[in-house]
């Protein structure tokens, strides 16, 4: 694997502005103030509810009944040592509102075998404030099981760039706006890993999925807003996360929010966009508060298939 240094300094500087601002930034141009706070006192009055409604309990059991999902991809461009590559996928973790489900996904994944492991951000349940308490799950999650090709990591809106230094330590490989190759031989792939376009979008994001590089590409995206860019850039694969698959949902999966600007049909699960395939996790962990109706928490294995036919 090879990575560059200037990216992430370029990265380092442009994400700590955006955060002090506490705006967010779209790929429209246009921004907009941040409402995490009346969202959680929000939520507050309707845990309150669920309580007079004895549907608590029952949330919360939903909230950590995590599935693994498996799918089989075929491309006939995909190289040839690269058949049979198994990525694990684990997205929207939030450590810190559901305490214990570290323990759950480790019991999950400890079984299955991948070469690499992708992380498409949210490890923390707050936009704002302290992240310190959810590194130590975290680091149990990656002691747990490290693959041959490592573990990538790209951040989410809840993410602060002060987590880069936690994340470099426990030897997590860590992308902003930026490519990674993974090579096998004489054969390679390429996996772009951008910063979140949901809180803080900018230029560079699509700078790096419109990079002249050639090859089998995949694209670690929070949300699947970029959907239309990496696409018209030949990406194969778009792997994100962010909506939870709408956490608390209608009876028949009917989400209420998504919290997406753009790429909204595509809020969960397997998809397709001309000729890339994209996949929008529902997510390990919930967000706000550790409930689910209706959706379901999950972890994803992909196996990749070079497919001539």
């Amino acid at each position: 694997m090879d990575n560059s240094v200037d990216y992430k300094r370029i990265w380092l500087s442009t994400r700590a502005h955006l955060e002090s601002d506490r705006y967010k930034y779209r790929s429209s141009g246009k921004r907009s103030k941040s409402r995490w706070s009346l969202f959680s006192k929000l939520l507050r009055i309707f845990v309150f509810l669920l309580k007079v409604f004895n549907l608590y309990k029952r949330g919360l059991k939903n909230a950590k009944n995590i599935h693994i999902n498996e799918f089989t991809l075929e491309y006939p461009d995909l190289p040839e040592k690269f058949d049979g590559y198994k990525i694990l996928h684990l997205s929207d973790l939030h450590l810190d509102t559901l305490p214990g489900i570290e323990d759950i996904i480790i019991e999950k994944i400890q079984n299955l075998k991948y070469d690499l492991c992708v992380m498409t951000g949210d490890y923390r349940k707050n936009t704002l404030g302290s992240f310190m308490q959810i590194i130590n799950p975290l680091k149990k999650i990656v002691s747990a099981k490290k693959p041959n090709d490592g573990i990538i990591a790209i951040f989410g809106n809840h993410d602060t760039y002060l987590m880069l230094k936690q994340f470099e330590k426990m030897g997590i490989t860590f992308l902003a706006n930026e490519n990674i190759t993974i090579n096998k031989g004489s054969d390679k792939i390429t996996i772009t890993g951008l910063d979140d376009p949901f809180y803080y979008y900018t230029d560079q994001a699509v700078n790096a999925l419109e990079e002249n590089i050639k090859g089998f590409k995949i694209a670690l995206v929070h949300t699947s807003e970029l959907y239309k860019t990496a696409e018209q850039n030949a990406y194969n694969l778009y792997l994100c996360g962010h909506t939870h698959g709408g956490q608390i949902c209608l009876p028949g999966g009917i989400p209420i929010i998504t919290h997406q600007f753009e790429g909204k049909k595509f809020y969960k699960g397997l998809w397709n966009f001309n000729n890339m395939i994209g996949y929008t996790s529902q997510g390990c962990g919930t967000s706000g508060i550790p409930i689910r109706f209706y959706s379901q928490s999950e972890i994803t294995l992909f196996t990749l298939k070079r497919n001539l036919e």
